[in-house]
C-alpha cells in the first residue's frame, strides 16, 4: 500500500512526524510506504526544514516550492504540481492534515484522479465561512473517502452534514506529538534559560492570523491589551515575520517590558508553552497544547473549532477586544481551572488508529 502525504504548512509537519513514524513502524508488517510531497507553502527554514530535522519526518521526495500567494493563485499552483506527482506515483491514498490551502489541492488532485483520500482532523467547524480555512475543511471532508476526527463533536458536525458513514474518531495526533516529543524537549532544548523566564511567571504569546494582523483596528487592540498586560507580568512574543511588517505598516509598538522574539522550534515551544503561567493566542494548535499541558488559554478570535477546551474552563475566547483580553488573563491569572476530566483528545495513539483505518478499509 502506497500513501502519499501532503504537507506544507507547520502544524502539518507536527502531525506528519507522528503518523510517518507509525507508517515507519507497521510498515514492513502491512507492506506500506510513504511518498512525501511538500508543497512549499511555508518556505522558509524556520517554519519549514527545521520541523523536519528536530521531528525526524522522513525527507520529502517532491518539494513544489509554490511559497505565498493569493488563495487562488497558491492553491492552483499545487493542485497542478500535485497532480503531475500523483500520475506518476499512482497510490492507493493520499493523506492530507488540516484545513490548508495545500489540504484543499491535496484532496482535489486525488478525488479528480479517483485515488481515494483520508483526512486527518476532519469535522472541525469554526462555523465562520470568512475564514478560508473553513472552506477548505468544509471542501476536503465532503471528497474523502475517510474522514478521521479527533473529537466526538468532529463526529456529529459531519453526521449533521450527511458524511457520518465516512467519519470515523481516531483521537488528536497532535497529543501523541505533546506526549511523543515532551520528554526529548525537556531533555534537550531550554528555551527559559535563553530568555531569561522562570517557569510559571510569565505568559507565553503568538498572534498570526490574517483576521487579527491584517485588520488595524484588530492588531491596535492586541498590542494596546498587550502592553497594558506587560506592567504586571512578563509576556514573551515569538512574532512571525508577517505580523511584524503589519506591526511596522500601522506605526504600531510593543512596550519594552514585551519580549519580542522570532519564531521558534517546535521543541523549544512545547518547553515554553508546558512551563508558561498563560498562554495568550490565535492558533488552533497552541489551543489544544495549552490544554494538553494544563495551562490557561486566552484566544483572540470570536471563535474556536475546539469547544472541549472551552467547556471545561481552560481557554476564554475573547476576540481582539482589548478588555475582554485584559480581564481573561486577570481571571486566570488569580484562579486556576478545575483539572479533573476525561481527556477529549484520544489516548496518544491517533497515528496507529489512522494506520488501522486506512489497511482495514
Amino acid at each position: 500500500m502506497k500513501i502519499c502525504t501532503i504537507i506544507g504548512a507547520r502544524p502539518q509537519f507536527i502531525k506528519a512526524a507522528a503518523v510517518s513514524a507509525k507508517i515507519a513502524e507497521m510498515g514492513e508488517k502491512f507492506d506500506i510506504s510513504e511518498v512525501i510531497i511538500h508543497t512549499g507553502q511555508h518556505y522558509d527554514a524556520d517554519m519549514s526544514n527545521i520541523f523536519f530535522e528536530e521531528l525526524k519526518i522522513p525527507k520529502e521526495k517532491y518539494n513544489l516550492e509554490v511559497g505565498s500567494g493569493l488563495h487562488g493563485e497558491q492553491t492552483a499552483k499545487m493542485l497542478a504540481g500535485i497532480e503531475d506527482i500523483l500520475i506518476e506515483e499512482l497510490p492507493n491514498w493520499v493523506l492530507i492534515y488540516g484545513d490548508t490551502n495545500s489540504t484543499l489541492a491535496g484532496a482535489l488532485a486525488a478525488v479528480k484522479l479517483h485515488i481515494p483520500v483520508v483526512h486527518i482532523e476532519a469535522g472541525m467547524r469554526s462555523f465562520n465561512r470568512a475564514m478560508p480555512e473553513e472552506i477548505n475543511r468544509i471542501v476536503s471532508d465532503s471528497i474523502s473517502t475517510l474522514n478521521l476526527c479527533s473529537t466526538t463533536t468532529a463526529i456529529e458536525h459531519l453526521k449533521n452534514e450527511g458524511m457520518g458513514n465516512s467519519a470515523f474518531l481516531t483521537g488528536d495526533v497532535m497529543y501523541d506529538c505533546a506526549m511523543k516529543f515532551e520528554a526529548l524537549a525537556l531533555k534537550y532544548c531550554d528555551p527559559l534559560a535563553k530568555f531569561a523566564l522562570t517557569p510559571q511567571k510569565y505568559i507565553l504569546m503568538t498572534c498570526h492570523r490574517a483576521e487579527n494582523t491584517d485588520d488595524k483596528l484588530r492588531l491596535s487592540q492586541i498590542v494596546s491589551a498587550v502592553n497594558n498586560i506587560a506592567k504586571n507580568h512578563t509576556v514573551l512574543y515569538t512574532m512571525h515575520p508577517r505580523t511584524a511588517s503589519f506591526i511596522e505598516r500601522y506605526y504600531l509598538k510593543f512596550s519594552d517590558k514585551v519580549k519580542v522574539v522570532p519564531p521558534i522550534g517546535y521543541l523549544d515551544m512545547l518547553v515554553l508553552e508546558k512551563n508558561a503561567q498563560i498562554i495568550l493566542t490565535d492558533s488552533g494548535g497552541i489551543q489544544k497544547e495549552a490544554f494538553f499541558y494544563r495551562v490557561p488559554c486566552v484566544t483572540m478570535r470570536d471563535e474556536t473549532e475546539w469547544v472541549e477546551t472551552v467547556k471545561l474552563g481552560w481557554n476564554v475566547i475573547t476576540g481582539a477586544s482589548y478588555d475582554k483580553i485584559t480581564e481573561a488573563v486577570a481571571n486566570f491569572a488569580d484562579h486556576r481551572p478545575a483539572e479533573t476530566f476525561d481527556q477529549p483528545y484520544g489516548d496518544g495513539n491517533a497515528a496507529g488508529k489512522i494506520i488501522e483505518q486506512m489497511v482495514n478499509y
